[in-house]
This record gives structure tokens, sequence and C-alpha cells, in this order.
């Protein structure tokens, strides 16, 4: 039996289980014929840590990881940001490729620098540029531009204010990315999938306050009012996709590492304190 995990960064439970569900028929069908619920994230619930713990079953506190900036030593002012090279144990795919099965690890954070593997991976959104290595093998980064020309690992400037020109680059991110999954799922033998879509993290970024009736920033008829929830249509036509490349038999894992709602405001602890 083949196992395919589909990562959806920052999917919502209650939009794809309760409000878009009708909408959803791949994912509503993950859910009809097996079984879903809600996971506890991590503290902080942030992208980096959350899939690194997952994906390593520690917490923030065993991997040294809290944030995106990470601390280089004990000075108020020594950060990094975080990367793969900060972490010193195995993810589950290096514990297979060790019982020799075959991965595909797709954008999955952190995974920048890549590391060498029974297999394929594709660095993740950390990637400083498309134009270092961050592939293995190295010889990959140029099949996946012939694949999906001009593949980008992230949605620039996704706090723009040019909401239109913006949405543009998070479906030509998402497309990209899933071309490149489904080429590799078509090309290389694998017994272990796993792909992280960061665009539902940055479409919630950008335009949460347009389709939350609870926000105090909504105004209903709007003109991005549907743009989450066309693009969680989008991505669930896209899983379909790669739902018909997997075997018959494949056990397939849809999952996220956290969450969003709406912000009503920040607290400044060092002033709270005081």
């Amino acid at each position: 039996m083949k196992v395919a995990i589909i990562g959806l960064d920052c999917a919502a439970p209650r939009l794809v289980f309760d409000r878009f569900r009708d909408e959803l028929p791949n994912l509503r069908a993950l859910m009809d014929g097996g079984c879903h619920g809600r996971l506890l994230s991590t503290h902080p619930p942030i992208t980096v840590p959350a899939w690194a713990c997952m994906m390593r079953s520690q917490d923030p506190g065993e991997l040294g990881i809290y944030g995106f900036r990470n601390r280089k030593d004990h000075t108020y002012d020594g950060l990094s940001i975080a990367n793969a090279s900060a972490l010193k144990d195995d993810a589950l795919w290096d514990v297979l490729g060790r019982a020799g099965k075959q991965v595909i690890v797709l954008g999955v954070p952190p995974s920048y620098p890549p590391r060498a593997l029974h297999g394929v991976q594709v660095g993740c959104f950390l990637t400083p540029s498309t134009d270092l290595a961050y592939t293995y093998p190295p010889g990959l980064r140029q099949e996946i531009e012939s694949v999906a020309p001009g593949y980008v690992v992230d949605v620039e400037g996704f706090r723009t204010d040019d909401k239109d020109a913006l949405l543009k680059r998070i479906y030509a991110k998402t497309r990209g990315h899933f071309a490149v999954a489904k080429h590799l799922l078509r090309t290389r033998p694998w017994d272990f999938f796993m792909m992280v879509e960061m665009g539902v993290d940055r479409i919630h970024h950008a335009f949460w306050k347009y389709m939350d009736p609870d926000h105090p920033k909504y105004e209903r008829g709007n003109a991005f009012e549907h743009a989450i929830r066309d693009y969680y249509r989008y991505c669930d036509r896209e899983i379909g996709e790669l739902l018909s490349l997997f075997p018959h038999d494949t056990a397939v894992r849809g999952v996220s590492d956290h969450a969003a709602k709406k912000l009503d405001g920040g607290t400044c602890f060092n002033e709270l304190l005081i």
C-alpha cells in the first residue's frame, strides 16, 4: 500500500468541514469514505514549526524551533530565518528511505536546503531563490522549469493592496505546484508522497476580511467576497486530479498544520507586563 499526504497550509476546519464542504466534492469524498476531525496544532500554531513537528513527532521545544525567526544564540538580536539545516532528527521520509521506500517530498516546510533522501525533494517557500539548488537531486530543478515555467515556491507580496494582481499570482503559484506534483507522480517510483500547498495560507492572509461576515471590515457584496471559496474549489479540482493518479488502495491523508480566523487586534506583551 502506498501513502499519500496532501497538505493544505492554513486550511480552516470550519471552511472544509462545514461552510464549503458541499462545494468540495473530492475532499468531501475523502471525508465521507474515511474519517475526519480537528487536529491539535503546535504551540505556537504556525507553519514553522508545525509541519516539522508533524513529520518528526517532536514538539517545538524538542526541535529547538519556535517560529520563522529563530535564535542563533542567547542574545536579544541574534536572530536568523529558520530552515531545514536547524533540524537534526529524522523526518518520516528519512525513516521510510532507510527501509527502502521511495519518497516524493514537495514543498513541505521547512525543506530548504534540501537533503539527500531515497527519492526526490523540492524545497519549500523558505527557499530564497529558485536560482539556487532547491531540489534533490539538483538536476530536478531544470526538469521543474520545463514542466512549470516560471515555477515559484511562494506568492510574492501577498500582503499587497493590489488584490487583483495578487489573486492571479496565487493561482499561478498553485497551478505550477500541482503541475510539478502530477509530473513527479507520473514519472517517479514512489511509496510515500507528500506535498504542502501554501496558497491557502496566502489567500487567507489577503482575503479573509472580504469573506467573513464577523470581520469588522467585511462589506457584503464586495468584489472579493467569494475569492477564498472559489480558490478552495480550484484546489479541490487539483486534488481530484492527484487522486486519479494514486492506485486505488492508496492511504490518502489530507491535513493542515493550523487554521485561520479574523484578527481583532494584537497585544504587546512587554507593555502588558509593564
